[in-house]
């Protein structure tokens, strides 16, 4: 079983922001997979199986807010006796520009205070990310940018669907088929 982990913050003021970006990647391929996510209370989380590709995955979306991605990360692993190998955390990318993709097995959190949580909690760096850019914030208040919507909604589509697409050969052909059919820039 894999573990797809999209980060974002939940409620209605949130759907559609740039820190959402984990959630949407999910929300497409949960619907193209007809996997339903469903509040699972005690996980802090939305939670859907199903089979992508022959792979068994769970599809989780953490009810904790950004800052606490890690403690819903670290309730589902222990709940399920799985282990950060097993891991896969999709994530909005202000150090990469917008639409680039980077896919790594392992590294650090960089600015993003999620991921800080989330290797807080595993206490591993060891997990694979898809981290989808959304660019600088160019003179905006950093809080204020990730928290606003897309100027350009058929762009943000574009590029969402291609991070879905990075993360259904990643589930099912592996991080360097994925590294390599999805480099950084879709262009």
């Amino acid at each position: 079983m894999k573990y797809v982990f999209g980060l974002g913050n939940p409620g209605r003021k949130y759907q559609g922001t740039r820190h959402n970006v984990g959630f949407a990647v999910l929300d497409l391929v949960a619907d193209k997979y007809g996997i339903r996510l469903k509040e699972r209370a005690r996980l802090e989380a939305k939670t859907g199986e199903g089979d992508i590709s022959g792979v068994r995955v769970m599809l989780i979306e953490p009810q904790t807010f950004m800052n606490n991605s890690g403690w819903s990360v670290s309730a589902v692993l222990d709940y399920y006796r799985a282990q950060p190998s097993d891991v896969i955390v999709v994530y909005d990318d202000i150090d990469l520009p917008f639409g680039h993709l980077r896919i790594r097995e392992h590294g650090s959190a960089g600015t993003h205070n999620g991921m800080r949580s989330v290797i807080s909690c595993l206490g591993s760096e060891d997990f694979v990310r898809l981290r989808v850019g959304i660019g600088q914030p160019e003179g905006r208040v950093l809080k204020d940018y990730v928290l606003s919507r897309f100027e350009d909604s058929a762009e943000a589509r574009r590029m969402l669907t291609w991070a879905a697409d990075a993360l259904e050969c990643l589930i099912s052909r592996g991080v360097q088929a994925a590294q390599q059919e999805f480099r950084e820039d879709r262009n």
